[in-house]
């Protein structure tokens, strides 16, 4: 996307607090005003290196959070959760939270700001068939923005309990595709989301930022790429001045074939092979999937037609991986340096390639290039049934929410 537009999505939750627009138009989203007076309160206070609290995706020691989506899970006791953000956080910042796998409320959250998240009212909390420990989580709507976690609290008398992390875990890697970059909520509305939490009992992480290449140069405002910045806590926006997966998802390659960025298919290639070694370095065990670009459509006679990219560069890349000279000899990269592993007996293949040409249509792409909320279910749909058939992972979430704000419907019997 062009720069100017870019910086614009980064700009835009500063324009009007709780704005979404949708086709031009300010979406009611009535988000509440969750803060409160600490001094006022009787809590039970726990700091945030607590070891009943789990982070999920991109961290760093000052407990800031990056990239896409991230999250805090724990369990408590009580009917209380308030959480007080540092000062490292960005005012305004849009989270999601919730109970168990009720339905999002989503809240802005401030600076230094204490926020009630869930008190006897919240939807959830003393059911007719409650789950222990009650399970709360929070997550970063806003790509572009973070939260620091200062302090938990739950009532007097209560306590947090640790949750164990899911023994599935899958990682995305891309660019705003994958962030969920003109989506009604950002990182919550992308297909990359929708494929983690449309799994059930799976821990994700969304490591992508908009405008990135995975060519390691300046994109779109992005100082480094991909292939250098996924090593790393922090993503490449300006609040950034250690990794996790059984399957890792890579979405990456928009950005390097947009001629602005002046990217060759051969550093395009060099990049791409690198990632996937230090990706292979980092989990061993890791199957790694290549997705296949979608770059829009253009009209073709009195129909449409889709651009795609590096189509034969991306399959080439697969092929190397699987190849035996490649298995019998895997090279690693640890972002500055790479490194020819010696190995008793060839590794198996585990590069895998997702084609994307049919599952979207023109309709299914915005005026900014990126998919809809619906193109991003669909994306997301058709990504779990080749994760299900093509590793024998079963679908888990039979009923907790993932995309909000998605029910649509017709009650018109007669027009």
């Amino acid at each position: 996307m062009e720069l100017k537009k870019w910086l614009l999505a980064l700009m835009l939750g500063s324009i009007v607090e709780g704005t979404i627009l949708q086709n031009g138009q300010v979406r009611d989203t009535n988000f509440p005003d969750t803060k409160i007076d600490l001094v006022a309160s009787d809590f039970r206070t726990y700091g945030a290196n607590a070891s009943e609290l789990s982070y999920k995706g991109r961290w760093d020691s000052k407990k800031v959070s990056y990239w896409s989506a991230p999250g805090l899970v724990f369990g408590f006791s009580g009917d209380t959760v308030a959480i007080t953000f540092g000062e490292h956080t960005i005012d305004k910042t849009l989270i999601g939270y919730r109970i168990g796998g009720m339905d999002w409320t989503f809240t802005n959250v401030t600076a230094g700001g204490t926020h009630l998240l869930v008190s006897s009212k919240t939807p959830g909390i003393n059911e007719t068939y409650p789950v222990n420990p009650q399970r709360f989580e929070m997550r970063v709507s806003n790509w572009g923005y973070g939260v620091q976690i200062d302090k938990v609290h739950v009532g007097a008398g209560e306590s947090l309990i640790k949750i164990p992390p899911y023994e599935r875990t899958i990682e995305f890697i891309g660019d705003s595709l994958s962030a969920g970059d003109f989506q009604s909520y950002e990182g919550l509305s992308s297909f990359a989301y929708g494929v983690g939490e449309g799994l059930g009992e799976t821990e994700y992480y969304v490591t992508a930022f908009p405008g990135i290449c995975v060519a390691d140069q300046e994109c779109w405002g992005n100082p480094r790429g991909q292939v250098h910045q996924w090593f790393y806590s922090s993503d490449t926006s300006w609040r950034a001045a250690e990794i996790w997966g059984d399957i890792v998802v890579i979405n990456l390659g928009t950005n390097d074939n947009n001629i602005a960025n002046n990217v060759s298919a051969e550093a395009y290639v060099d990049a791409y092979k690198k990632l996937i070694q230090g990706v292979h370095g980092k989990y061993p065990s890791a199957q790694v999937v290549v997705m296949e670009l979608w770059l829009g459509f253009y009209q073709y006679g009195n129909s449409y037609a889709q651009n795609q990219g590096f189509q034969q560069e991306l399959e080439d890349i697969v092929t190397y991986f699987n190849s035996e000279e490649y298995l019998s000899a895997p090279v690693t990269w640890d972002g500055t340096t790479e490194t020819t592993k010696t190995l008793d007996t060839p590794s198996k293949p585990f590069v895998y390639y997702f084609r994307t040409k049919g599952i979207l249509q023109h309709n299914d792409i915005g005026p900014q290039w990126h998919p809809t909320d619906v193109g991003a279910i669909k994306v997301a749909s058709h990504l779990l049934q080749y994760i299900k058939l093509t590793f024998g992972w079963d679908l888990v979430a039979t009923g907790p929410e993932v995309f909000h704000e998605t029910l649509y419907w017709n009650d018109q019997d007669s027009y």
